[in-house]
């Protein structure tokens, strides 16, 4: 696994990425959706996998997944494990804060 920068603070990842809302972030050619809760930074594939819908035009539900703007597909941020077992998972990614910044794993 590769740790690649994507944020040279935690006061940048404040700045640019909403509270408990997705935003989708091209990180080595790969769209990643990220998504900063009050307890952490959650970062998923930027696809559903039931029909390819990018995740970051969804929204946050009050259990703290993810659901898609399509068909209503809903996944676990930590997980990425889909709630209603009707698709596949969506692959994660961990995060990890440094001193020098946060990192996604590749």
């Amino acid at each position: 696994m590769r740790w690649v920068k994507i944020f040279e603070s935690q006061e940048e990842a404040v700045l640019k990425l909403p509270l408990n809302q997705p935003l989708e972030k091209m990180v080595e050619n790969r769209s990643l959706c990220f998504v900063r809760t009050e307890q952490r930074i959650f970062v998923i594939l930027d696809r559903c996998s039931h029909n390819g819908e990018r995740l970051s035009k969804g929204r946050l539900n009050a259990f703290g997944e993810i659901i898609c703007p399509w068909h209503g597909y809903r996944f676990q941020l930590a997980t990425g494990r889909e709630c209603g077992e009707r698709s596949r998972d969506v692959e994660t990614f961990p995060i990890r804060e440094a001193a020098d910044g946060i990192y996604v794993g590749m």
